[in-house]
């Protein structure tokens, strides 16, 4: 739910508040302050809250901002003066929020100095609007192609997924990111140009992929596990599982306790040990439900309606229980996050480790590497090792890292020799190895022989804990 609070005087605020009120986003909350009576409309929608406060005064603005967390801020004021002095208390505050202004007065300076403010000139937008009706003139975008929406402009959101990832890490299936405009400038971009926040992208493509683009952009990090869903599954497969089918489980709760909001879902496969059964169900709570399925049926097909109907982001089993049956390639095409147990239990492990890979590969599972990192509590290792010595073809994936692990706030360990990446990750000591998830990871002994690939080893060594991410969302 994103919160949009609207400063309105004047009769394009009342249309503009008309608008919202008849065409409604789930996803949206609007909150509207102004002084003047006749701004709002006789009757409003139920995704619109009145605030009765002058918007002008510092104070009361401040107020405002104190109470609730806004996404945005959108200025419909008909009077210059009183938007100059939002726009200069705003300022004061020193917030990092997206500021929309309404210039209904032709004044080529106002909110031309904050980096912030998106300005729409109304008599521009009128007149353009004129424009298109005249002959033998181009039509603007979007009345361009087919006119179902197969070009988008997106705004990149501070906390994006796609902040600070640059063009040629993303996954373009589809959909093509064709301009990029930041400070009124217009980019276009090259695999190596950084996407920052506030930057537009004009992004095309089919409309239903767009839509699903539109999501991820402004999907905001420190939601872990999502954006791949909300909640936490374990799998306890007594096949593979029952000798450690209870510590799975507290390392499980363990992990749930650290989030917010989060339930864990267990599901207890082949069950052949009653007393077993009864420790574990005594794990239950408001927070912690465990399911036991009895019959030997369709595995595949329940874990899959478990995972919708819980809305899981999360899925914990063992390297054995993921390789068996179908598990591993239903989680891959579902595209979940997975955790591995390993031998190092989740209560001592000190600090997540990403070893270096395909950049686009490390950009796309780094937004839920810091995340996790930050859940827990955790020191980051960044590790650069190539038995070849090419270290420096890895600058874009540091700077990619670094510049997150600022906004993060969390320590970022860079370790770059020219050495075997197995050897090194078979040194350290209690971490979790976060890696992408790849839909051929090796488990052929032969292979391994003549290998010095990461996922050649993932699923054979069981020292150390695993977080397998999804290569890409879109």
């Amino acid at each position: 739910m994103k919160n949009i609070l609207i400063l309105a005087s004047g009769s394009i605020a009342k249309h503009f508040i008309v608008w919202v009120s008849k065409n409604r986003v789930a996803e949206n909350q609007y909150y509207v302050t102004s002084y003047k009576k006749d701004t709002m409309p006789e009757k409003i929608g139920t995704n619109i809250r009145i605030i009765d406060a002058d918007p002008t005064s510092f104070s009361k603005l401040s107020q405002i901002m104190e109470n609730t967390t806004f996404s945005d801020v959108f200025i419909v004021m008909e009077d210059r003066e009183d938007a100059h002095y939002v726009l200069k208390n705003l300022a004061l505050m020193k917030i990092k929020i997206r500021i929309v202004l309404v210039n209904q007065w032709d004044d080529p300076k106002i909110g031309k100095d904050m980096d912030n403010v998106a300005i729409i000139n109304s008599n521009e937008l009128i007149a353009a609007h004129l424009y298109d009706h005249l002959p033998n003139v181009p039509l603007v975008a979007q009345n361009v192609g087919l006119g179902a929406g197969e070009i988008m402009e997106v705004h990149v959101p501070f906390g994006s997924a796609y902040a600070y990832r640059h063009i040629g890490s993303i996954l373009q299936r589809k959909w093509k990111i064709a301009a990029l405009y930041r400070k009124r400038k217009q980019i276009l971009p090259t695999n190596e140009t950084m996407i920052r926040p506030n930057d537009t992208l004009l992004i095309l493509g089919k409309p239903m992929v767009l839509d699903g683009v539109y999501k991820t952009i402004n999907k905001r990090l420190g939601l872990f596990p999502e954006p791949f869903g909300k909640n936490i599954y374990l799998i306890l497969d007594f096949r593979h599982d029952q000798k450690n089918a209870l510590l799975y489980l507290k390392e499980s709760i363990y992990l749930v306790e650290k989030l917010d909001n989060k339930r864990l879902v267990v599901r207890v496969l082949f069950p052949n040990d009653f007393e077993l059964l009864d420790q574990l169900k005594t794990y239950e709570s408001e927070n912690v439900t465990i399911s036991i399925c009895y019959k030997e049926e369709d595995t595949t097909a329940l874990i899959e309606y478990d995972i919708h109907e819980h809305n899981v982001g999360l899925v914990m089993n063992s390297i054995p229980t993921f390789e068996s049956g179908e598990l591993k390639e239903t989680l891959y095409h579902m595209k979940k996050l997975v955790f591995l147990f390993g031998e190092n239990l989740l209560y001592n492990i000190k600090s997540t480790v990403v070893l270096m890979d395909e950049n686009e590969k490390m950009e796309s599972i780094s937004s839920s590497a810091f995340d996790i990192s930050e859940t827990l509590g955790l020191e980051m290792t960044l590790g650069n090792f190539d038995p070849e010595g090419d270290l420096e073809s890895k600058h874009m994936i540091i700077e990619h890292y670094e510049t997150l692990a600022e906004i993060f706030n969390t320590e970022l360990k860079i370790e770059q020799r020219v050495s075997n990446p197995i050897r090194e990750l078979s040194r350290m000591k209690n971490v979790l190895q976060i890696a992408p998830f790849e839909k051929d990871l090796n488990t052929e002994s032969f292979k391994k022989l003549i290998s010095s690939k990461i996922q050649d080893f993932l699923l054979t060594t069981q020292k150390h804990p695993k977080l397998l991410v999804p290569f890409a969302v879109v």
